[in-house]
């Protein structure tokens, strides 16, 4: 069995975000069965020769198709899931604050429209916030082990639509795992994330 891909350590304790709506119970379903379970299986993959030698992840999620982009994808959307939420989140603010107000009107109106594309997205899958070639950012969505990546976009911040991320917690009131989703969103990361990808945009000119 090969142990080329790794599951990521966790960015808090899993019973960090309790207080926010996400139990430990959670936690250990989506984390420790769902994201584990995608590592197991590219692992798996590669130890019967079916992923490309000295491929990261990154890479798999920009030019892998069919099974081994899905697992690749969703090691790497959930990765990025766990990263965009913190216990104590100290809200919009910095130039990515600036940056909504711009293109939504204010971080507000943003996250209004973020909720309404998570709530109204039918079955499973992800939303994103992304930075595009023109510095614009944009809300975008898809099934299954969707990416913008794909798209060219260079993303910022993910929510999970998928029901194991709420199932436990909220049954089927997605609604409610939305709202307490948008309190734990770690904006200070969102921030470090929105200025890496604009120095980076701005470097390719």
């Amino acid at each position: 069995m090969s142990n080329r891909f790794k599951l990521p350590a966790l960015p808090f304790d899993k019973n960090a975000l309790e207080k926010g709506g996400i139990s430990s119970e959670t936690i250990d379903y989506h984390y420790g069965k769902h994201h584990a379970g995608y590592v197991r299986k590219l692992n798996a993959a590669d130890a019967d020769g079916k992923v490309p030698q000295n491929a990261s992840i990154e890479q798999l999620v920009l030019t892998a198709n069919g099974k081994i982009f899905n697992l690749a994808a969703q090691i790497y959307n959930h990765t990025f899931y766990w990263e965009s939420m913190a216990p104590k989140s100290k809200g919009c603010r910095g130039n990515v604050c600036k940056a909504l107000e711009n293109e939504f009107g204010s971080c507000q109106e943003f996250v209004a429209q973020f909720k309404a594309r998570a709530g109204g997205h039918f079955g499973s899958g992800w939303v994103w916030l992304s930075l595009n070639k023109q510095r614009k950012l944009v809300i975008t969505d898809g099934h299954d082990a969707f990416n913008p990546m794909r798209d060219g976009l260079i993303p910022i911040l993910t929510i999970d639509i998928w029901e194991h991320a709420y199932y436990v917690d909220q049954r089927n009131n997605r609604g409610a795992y939305i709202n307490n989703f948008i309190s734990l969103i770690n904006w200070e990361r969102v921030e470090q994330r929105y200025n890496d990808a604009v120095n980076r945009l701005k470097s390719n000119l």
